[in-house]
């Protein structure tokens, strides 16, 4: 069931997200290489907590973390640990939050120093095809527009579009309907109404779309090893049109 929210539950929600916002920047600057992932979750944890707010992730499913930190051919769901980050690596950092009962959702992918120039052409593009996706949220369109927006700006580009994974609704509960896959058509799916609010992410491949699942039941690879790229904010359908509330 698709649960429309008002003014007043994504003004809430938003407060939410600003918090995943002000965290996410101030993780930005301390990925740095010889920093483990799970320093980067320590931190997490005391933003989100002192911001009276509780970590989505923590506990959910049985996850043992509050972000997801997953590197290079990680996808997502990566799980941090005493690994230090290196030189040239991207990773992606998902984190959700939880407010008054409300939740938020988002992710980026960072460099670690210097990265190469076809991983910096993957970070991009994949945040860029959000942004084309969000511009099909509007009101009389349908949800499949904006899959077929992520999905053919990627593909233009060279790059392949997980199908494992998808977006998803999101509001009390941290995932809601519909899901949001970042493949599709347009035209088609859910049509698209004031009040919706959407976690849309892509997840990008520099190789094959094809991704498995590790033995520890959460970390997502690609299947020829070669690097990820994840890109999220929750997204509101208001009376204004689309409000980004974790940007």
């Amino acid at each position: 069931m698709i649960y429309l929210k008002s003014p007043a539950q994504i003004a809430a929600m938003k407060k939410s997200g600003a918090i995943l916002r002000d965290l996410l920047c101030a993780i930005e600057e301390r990925v740095k290489p010889g920093v483990s992932t799970k320093k980067l979750d320590e931190f997490a944890y005391e933003f989100i907590t002192k911001h009276n707010a509780k970590p989505s992730f923590l506990g959910y499913g049985g996850f043992p973390a509050s972000i997801c930190a997953s590197i290079d051919e990680v996808v997502v769901h990566g799980i941090p640990g005493h690994r230090r980050l290196e030189e040239g690596q991207i990773i992606g950092i998902d984190v959700g939050a939880v407010l008054d009962g409300w939740q938020s959702d988002a992710a980026r992918t960072f460099a670690v120093g210097e990265i190469s120039q076809e991983k910096r052409r993957l970070v991009d593009t994949t945040r860029e095809s959000f942004f084309k996706g969000v511009e099909q949220f509007r009101q009389g369109g349908r949800l499949g527009d904006i899959s077929h927006a992520i999905q053919q700006y990627n593909e233009e580009r060279g790059f392949s579009v997980v199908r494992a994974m998808v977006g998803h609704g999101i509001g009390r509960k941290m995932h809601e309907d519909p899901q949001v896959p970042n493949f599709g058509s347009a035209g088609h799916g859910i049509k698209l109404e004031e009040g919706l609010v959407l976690a849309i992410e892509p997840m990008i491949n520099l190789g094959t779309w094809q991704v498995k699942t590790l033995d520890d039941g959460w970390t997502c690879v690609t299947t020829d090893g070669k690097p990820s790229a994840h890109y999220e904010n929750t997204v509101a359908l208001t009376e204004h049109g689309t409000e980004i509330l974790t940007l």
